[in-house]
């Protein structure tokens, strides 16, 4: 292993100290991880101190530029993190783009009410849209006892439609699970060797029109495939970089960005027909070509999540001026509300939600303009092979 690399990867590991959590994965050598938990608690001035030196030392190296510029991105976020874990105050919007290599602005108030005037001629009826938008929801909710079932149908139908165009290893392997108490709706946990724990919180109601993007976003073709296409790329080339996935990094934003880009890469249109037809397998009744209608017309809600974010961290508006905001806009129920607050208000994640808006519209902009079906197939499999950051990307715009 390079010696900076391998110094890169203690650096990262120490942040698992300060934070539980804030290594996502790591698939390296044991020996390494057990080294840096067993040393004194480490002091994050030092770590900023370190990731500074590392940035230094990076040009003269040795490295190729691809993976110079990967490096230098992620010590850019691991510098920022260290500063913040030292006390230090950091603006949000600094924050955002130290970790995430993008900047973020307010989305158009008159793109939501678009977005909700195309919800209400999907939905039809009369009476106040979020009270039809709650009726909606209602009606597709998953019952408990099917849940596993359309978990199983939907993963293994994903899988076959990936392992056909993006081979995987024959043994790799996702485990599901229900937990509760998160802020999250799923989780990836990448265990490495190509297997992957997938935790569905069960504190939130699953939707039949959701649970095909959940999966596919978790497992295949998002998160769980691009793990084992890395690791059988990459790490099997001695990058060993790629053996660490540390949550507020570059990293992140690309691969939820891809992640989210997920069903609609290895379905495409007409994915709720398709859908539909898993479901009455399973004899629950979906509407899928109206389900499609309404996530396309939601679609345009994208930004609200990351203005709310900037309402409470920016701006620094209440909790509940900034729940008031999430329901008039994302038409979310109060507890749902309280539930994206949650998310936003977690030190380790309140940065994150930025990592699914501008992720979706750098990585979904730059797939848009493949010249055809073919190419976008292509690129999308770059994506899941290739070392990218949000700053490469907009090279090849």
């Amino acid at each position: 292993m390079h010696a900076l690399v391998s110094e890169y990867l203690r650096l990262g590991l120490a942040f698992d100290r300060l934070e539980e959590g804030f290594v996502d994965a790591y698939t390296g050598d044991p020996q390494l991880r057990r080294e840096v938990e067993s040393a004194p608690k480490p002091d994050p001035k030092l770590l900023a101190s370190r990731a500074a030196s590392l940035r230094a030392d990076l040009p003269s190296a040795g490295l190729s530029p691809r993976r110079t510029e990967f490096l230098d991105a992620h010590l850019v976020a691991m510098e920022c993190s260290a500063r913040k874990f030292a006390g230090e105050e950091i603006g949000f919007i600094d924050e955002v783009r130290a970790y995430f290599d993008v900047d973020i602005a307010p989305g158009n108030p008159d793109d939501y009410a678009d977005a909700h005037r195309k919800m209400d001629e999907v939905l039809g009826g009369s009476g106040p849209l979020a009270e039809r938008v709650v009726a909606y929801r209602k009606a597709d909710e998953i019952p408990p006892e099917k849940l596993q079932a359309a978990v199983d149908a939907f993963s293994s139908a994903l899988r076959e439609r990936v392992r056909d165009r993006y081979p995987l290893p024959d043994h790799e392997h996702v485990t599901y699970e229900v937990v509760g108490d998160k802020p999250w709706s799923g989780f990836n946990y990448y265990l490495g060797n190509f297997e992957s724990r997938v935790a569905i919180n069960s504190d939130l109601k699953q939707h039949m029109a959701h649970l095909p993007s959940l999966i596919a976003h978790e497992s295949y073709p998002g998160h769980h495939t691009e793990h084992c296409r890395k690791e059988a790329g990459l790490v099997a080339a001695g990058e060993a970089e790629q053996t660490l996935f540390l949550v507020n990094t570059p990293q992140c934003l690309m691969a939820e960005g891809l992640a989210d880009l997920a069903l609609s890469s290895i379905i495409g249109p007409g994915w709720g027909t398709w859908a539909q037809e898993i479901y009455a397998d399973l004899g629950l009744r979906f509407d899928g070509e109206r389900a499609e209608r309404f996530a396309a017309a939601s679609a345009q809600l994208l930004s609200v999540r990351q203005d709310a974010a900037l309402l409470l961290h920016d701006q620094h508006r209440t909790e509940d001026e900034v729940a008031a905001f999430l329901q008039r806009w994302s038409l979310a129920t109060p507890e749902r509300a309280r539930q994206s607050l949650r998310f936003l208000s977690s030190p380790l994640w309140r940065a994150y939600i930025s990592t699914y808006v501008e992720g979706y519209r750098l990585l979904g902009g730059w797939l848009d303009k493949a010249a055809d079906d073919g190419e976008r197939i292509d690129r999308f499999g770059r994506l899941l092979d290739e070392p990218l950051t949000p700053g490469a990307l907009r090279k090849l715009l």
